[in-house]
């Protein structure tokens, strides 16, 4: 509010009036500045907060007293500059060269040759191969379940039926030597289930989803059991890792202590 001297009343209650209506308007304007200094303030502690506290802090509900700063405009951004513009000469990019496949993959030719009416030229003599062009692609063979059977014939004397020969009446071949004795995986199955699992991180219960759509029904519970099996079988391989360990003058452990989340009596950022 700008004021003139040489304009102003003599009369003492138009003056009254005049000082009453510029303590309104210096009050109004000093709320309105510390609503203002309050937004500011707020800004840089949410700024300070984005940028030095902790990722997993959440921000503070503002205070009820602090609900009328969002009633407040944003501060004016100034204008972008303007800037000329440069025109850039167009450059080459260098093609990425794709890795070949592997030589060791099996090939399958499938040739895809013109008719044999083509083969014949305009003067009429017969077209001679001169070269051929050769395109690659990969393909996979999707897996499949089969059943492998141990067939043992008996054999018995029709004859004597068996009085004469001191040994056995019914002679059988002997059984193979079983991974899991009296269970129906394979070795192969097995290395199947626990490289999926320990490798490629791919739980029990997806695995009994997979091979659910190949048609046989293998429950987790049979997988972890034959992970078991499996982990019994390695127990000379690690009585040797163990020997080896001891042999040494000196044994070194890993102690990075490892992070669980919700664990009693713990913090989740506790690394203790």
């Amino acid at each position: 509010m700008n004021l003139n001297l040489a304009t102003l009343p003599e009369n003492t209650s138009a003056l009254k009036e005049l000082i009453g209506s510029l303590a309104d308007f210096y009050t109004d304007l000093e709320t309105k500045s510390q609503s203002r200094i309050d937004y500011l303030e707020e800004r840089i502690r949410l700024l300070q907060n984005e940028l030095f506290g902790r990722k997993t802090e959440k921000r503070q509900p503002p205070e009820p007293d602090q609900l009328q700063l969002c009633l407040f405009d944003e501060p004016d951004l100034p204008e972008p500059e303007k800037t000329d513009t440069i025109t850039v000469p167009a450059h080459t990019r260098k093609k990425g060269d794709r890795k070949p496949l592997p030589k060791d993959l099996p090939r399958i030719d499938v040739i895809h040759d013109i008719d044999e009416s083509e083969k014949i030229c305009a003067c009429g003599c017969r077209l001679s191969k001169i070269d051929e062009e050769v395109s690659e692609k990969l393909d996979i063979i999707p897996a499949k379940m089969q059943v492998i059977r141990h067939i043992r014939p008996k054999y018995a004397c029709k004859n004597c039926e068996g009085v004469e020969d001191d040994g056995p009446t019914v002679k059988i071949g002997p059984l193979p030597v079983q991974f899991i004795p009296k269970g129906i995986a394979t070795p192969g199955l097995v290395s199947q289930i626990l490289v999926s699992k320990f490798e490629d991180a791919l739980p029990f219960y997806r695995q009994e989803k997979i091979f659910a759509r190949l048609g046989v029904d293998i429950p987790r519970s049979s997988m972890c059991g034959w992970a078991i099996k499996a982990a019994e079988h390695c127990d000379p391989i690690m009585e040797l890792l163990h020997r080896k360990i001891l042999s040494g003058p000196l044994v070194n452990i890993d102690e990075t202590p490892v992070q669980v989340l919700q664990e009693p009596g713990r913090s989740n950022t506790s690394s203790q």
